[in-house]
């Protein structure tokens, strides 16, 4: 093989190893619809314990990479508020990771707005959902228009300061 050979076959080759890369996906995940019933005990006094007048109405398994199991649990409030539970599992025992709620952009802080506009060159988010975490942080995910998947930003605010994220928060 010659030398313009072997830089042409070295450069499909990269190619083809940096396409297959970036169609594997980042984090395998595993969604099943669950019923209030089919959920277990300990995630049902885990969310009894911090909201007692929550009614469920939806309910997610979500499995990732393989090991990490997570129940997000969708519901009101009697005040007829809405809030999400994500619960991580450990074995049997639930642990609460987030508590999540949508927010009005006028009701987002006004340091995570001014964070955000920067970050999205002014474009106001079109759904902003606070995620308050077990450790005090409250981390404020922001959509962009045409986006609804994913945020297209997150905010962390902690100890009274907040910072944009260069990475999706892990849970």
């Amino acid at each position: 093989m010659n030398q313009t050979s072997r830089h042409i076959f070295a450069s499909l080759f990269a190619g083809a190893f940096l396409a297959a890369c970036a169609t594997t996906p980042v984090e395998d995940l595993v969604v099943t619809e669950v019923t209030a019933d089919d959920l277990p005990a300990s995630v049902l006094a885990a969310i009894a314990a911090e909201r007692p007048d929550f009614t469920i109405e939806e309910a997610l398994k979500k499995v990732r990479e393989g090991t990490r199991v997570y129940y997000d649990v969708e519901g009101e409030l009697a005040d007829g508020s809405e809030l999400e539970f994500d619960i991580l599992m450990d074995g049997d025992k639930a642990q609460i990771v987030e508590i999540q709620r949508d927010l009005e952009w006028a009701d987002v802080p006004e340091e995570v707005q001014k964070i955000a506009l920067e970050a999205s060159n002014g474009a106001v988010p079109v759904r902003t959902i606070e995620s308050t975490q077990t450790d005090g942080a409250v981390i404020y995910e922001l959509f962009a228009d045409g986006m609804p998947s994913d945020p297209s930003w997150e905010v962390r605010v902690h100890g009274g300061e907040a910072e944009l994220l260069d990475e999706r928060w892990m849970h």
